[in-house]
């Protein structure tokens, strides 16, 4: 995710570059071949969108308007504590940006701790208070980054005291299914990835198609019929709500042919 450089936060502009249903911030030398891998796989798998900006945003790049309209355009902040998060001046600026988007809208901050103590966190203490004394020490008379650095410790306070997940040394595959489910129970239907996005016209019919469902009367079989000539899109239209509401279902199956099974 982050280097140990310093990064400046560049406001972004109004314009967002997409929709995200989840932003995950994250150290990415602590944790992205176990952890997050993890939990972006099995959010990958339920068609959540999640961003994670060691993939989406070249290596090497500053904290650039792309990553803060990230930022902006997403619906839920997943962030990763890690014995080095608060090294990373990046990881920082994002948790800061965070906390200021949920201070005006309606969005979900979900905090897990990842081999280190909630307290550790909260009060930047051990790990934390090291990294803010060499970020100080770095920064030295640069009085405005030296202005960064109290609205860096608040935002870790805060965050720390939401509810969320110490991983500890409990099994890494039963949390993340739980995070996962806490997300899914958030976003419902809205998510904002649908299989063949890039088809012209297949999202208004889609949501036409998931109002035709009553998703409330968890008991009964529905059947909805898609009528129209060949090689217009029905099995592409079915394929696609199919994968939108999969992930509430333990057991599910597509059968695209019937006539042939």
């Amino acid at each position: 995710m982050a280097s140990n450089s310093i990064i400046q936060c560049i406001p972004s502009s109004s314009h967002v570059m997409r929709t995200y249903d989840v932003f995950v911030s994250f150290r990415g030398e602590d944790t992205p071949n176990n952890f997050t891998g993890f939990l972006f796989n099995a959010l990958r798998k339920k068609g959540i969108d999640a961003f994670r900006d060691d993939t989406d945003i070249k290596k090497g790049e500053s904290i650039a308007p792309e990553l803060l309209q990230a930022i902006e355009g997403s619906r839920i902040f997943v962030v990763v504590f890690s014995k080095s998060y608060a090294s990373s001046t990046w990881c920082l600026c994002e948790l800061a940006k965070i906390c200021k988007y949920i201070d005006t809208s309606e969005r979900h901050v979900l905090p897990v701790f990842y081999d280190v103590d909630p307290s550790e966190v909260g009060k930047q203490s051990g790990y934390y208070e090291k990294a803010f004394a060499e970020h100080e020490e770095t920064f030295g008379e640069d009085k405005e980054k030296i202005e960064e650095v109290p609205g860096w410790r608040e935002a870790l306070t805060r965050v720390t005291n939401l509810s969320g997940w110490d991983i500890g040394n409990k099994p890494q595959y039963a949390k993340v299914e739980e995070i996962v489910k806490k997300i899914t129970n958030i976003l419902g239907l809205k998510f904002s990835s649908l299989p063949n996005a890039l088809l012209v016209g297949m999202k208004s019919p889609v949501e036409e198609l998931t109002k035709l469902l009553r998703f409330e009367s968890v008991n009964d079989v529905q059947l909805v019929g898609i009528s129209g000539i060949g090689g217009i899109g029905k099995t592409t239209l079915a394929r696609a709500l199919y994968k939108r509401i999969t992930h509430q279902y333990n057991f599910r199956c597509f059968i695209d042919d019937v006539s042939k099974n």
